[in-house]
């Protein structure tokens, strides 16, 4: 038993000593073989080493190479710039010295020119010396030749002067108070001819005409209605007479007020663009567009104030100047008229040294009389004098709207300088054309000529009079009587009327059959 166990011991020591020494092969072995791979890798590194620093050493001398020749680049060009730098100075230093000779020898020329001048001056004191001297022994020989003092020979000599000159001083008083004269009025055109350059307005003159563009034709057929109640309508809440004709695109507004006759197209263009037109929309929209009215004058009235730069008017006054946008005089604007009156009444009182912003004022206000001559008894000057002093205006501006017609005597400079003002406005050449009311008057009679022939339904006078419509009876004359109707209407007005250019004669005859299907 004890054998076997020492069998065993010495087998395990055996294979002990076995794996001991397997394991010191192994590890030499091992060692022996990271050694070479260890040698290997410092080789490889070092190869990359040397690749690295001989790239790193040709890329150093590239951008030294590159450096360099940026560099050489940059003193060649600061080279040039030297270069130029040094021509100009080169040249500015011949100009310094062509400037300094110019400069010395312009001092030469002026120490020689001074050096002449107190030479001059000295022979000039040396000779009044003399002449005073002689002047005195000449006045001494004649006032022991005459025997009178000094005192007595100046009065006498006067004395004899006032004689000679006693005829000539009438005709020099004369003559002179001519000149005067012509001067002052030379010089009063001057200031008016200067003012009325100055100020160079356009003119429009107001007619009784408005014209309404529509959408289409078919709007016109909705704009008369159902057996023409709306036309009927709207005539009867505006006042104007609406035409409804063949021209495509328009309808035409015709009235003698203008106020009227804007209130009326404002409307009819609020009903196009609704597109709701019937009696009660027709009454409603023009009761609204009369309102909006009001604000409208009081915002023309504002308007002309600023335009005008007149300052502080009493809201009343802002409401008569919005109306005279409405009104006309002669065919001229009356709201523009006054804005002229009050640049050159401005003008004019600046150029003669008054106050220019009451100058403004006055012409502004001038007419404001016809705002409200139909409401207030009295011409225009009257009521517009009343309207003035009632809302708070100055004595100038007072009378200058009574009495800018020469009406009674002036008190102040401004009322003559807005009647003057007044009549450079109305008498320029286009201000003032054909009146209103003959204007009007020759519209009415060629229509009440037109309407007097037989088998005339309607007749209307258009395009200002250069054309009358004439609708007849279908029923009581035909085709042929039409022909001979509008040549007898042509030699009638031809005969019996006067107007400018031609007048067109076109007459309409219109046959409706209607009949029901049952």
């Amino acid at each position: 038993m004890q054998g076997d166990s020492l069998v065993g011991l010495v087998g395990l020591i055996i294979g002990v000593a076995t794996g001991l020494v397997a394991a010191a092969l192994i590890s030499r072995q091992r060692a022996r073989t990271g050694r070479g791979l260890a040698e290997q890798i410092i080789d490889n590194a070092k190869g990359e080493a040397e690749t690295i620093i001989k790239s790193a050493d040709l890329a150093a001398k590239e951008d030294l190479l590159r450096r360099r020749e940026l560099l050489e680049n940059e003193i060649d060009a600061s080279r040039r710039e030297l270069r130029d730098l040094e021509r100009r100075l080169d040249k500015r230093g011949d100009a310094l010295e062509e400037r300094v000779a110019q400069l010395e020898r312009r001092e030469t020329e002026l120490e020689t020119g001074r050096q002449l001048l107190g030479t001059e001056r000295a022979e000039v004191a040396r000779r009044q010396l003399e002449l005073a001297a002689v002047l005195e022994k000449e006045r001494e020989a004649l006032l022991r030749m005459s025997g009178l003092s000094a005192a007595e020979a100046r009065d006498l000599l006067l004395k004899r002067v006032e004689d000679d000159l006693s005829a000539e001083i009438g005709g020099l008083v004369l003559k002179y108070q001519t000149i005067l004269r012509e001067t002052s009025l030379k010089k009063s055109q001057e200031i008016l001819t200067s003012t009325i350059q100055r100020y160079a307005a356009s003119h429009t003159a107001e007619t009784t005409v408005s014209t309404i563009d529509i959408p289409n034709d078919e709007m016109k057929g909705r704009i008369i209605g159902r057996e023409g109640r709306n036309i009927r309508a709207f005539e009867r809440a505006t006042g104007v007479d609406l035409i409804v004709d063949d021209t495509p695109g328009v309808v035409i507004v015709t009235g003698f007020d203008s106020l009227r006759r804007e209130i009326a197209k404002v409307a009819l263009e609020k009903l196009i663009q609704d597109g709701r037109i019937h009696p009660a929309r027709i009454e409603e929209i023009v009761n609204e567009t009369q309102e909006e009215m009001v604000t409208h004058i009081r915002g023309l009235g504002e308007k002309a104030a600023l335009e005008a730069n007149v300052s502080g008017l009493h809201e009343k006054l802002l409401d008569y100047l919005g109306r005279l946008h409405f009104r006309t005089s002669y065919s001229q604007n009356v709201l523009r008229h006054s804005l002229e009156v009050a640049y050159l009444t401005g003008m004019l009182a600046e150029e003669l040294g008054l106050d220019g912003t009451l100058g403004r004022r006055c012409g502004l206000l001038h007419d404001i009389g016809k705002a409200a001559d139909h409401e207030m008894e009295g011409g225009h000057p009257a009521v517009g004098a009343e309207l003035t002093r009632r809302y708070g205006e100055s004595a100038e501006v007072v009378h200058a709207a009574l009495g800018h017609h020469d009406d009674l005597r002036v008190e102040t400079p401004y009322t003559m300088l807005v009647a003057s003002a007044d009549a450079i406005s109305a008498g320029r050449p286009g201000a003032r054309r054909e009146t209103l009311e003959k204007y009007v008057r020759r519209l009415e009679e060629l229509e009440s000529l037109v309407l007097g022939f037989p088998g005339v339904d309607q007749a209307y006078a258009v395009q200002a009079g250069r054309e009358v419509r004439v609708m007849v009876d279908s029923r009581r004359l035909g085709d042929l009587e039409s022909a001979r109707l509008c040549h007898e209407i042509a030699r009638s007005i031809q005969s019996q009327l006067s107007y400018p250019g031609e007048v067109k004669v076109t007459v309409l005859r219109e046959t409706r059959s209607v009949e029901y299907a049952r």
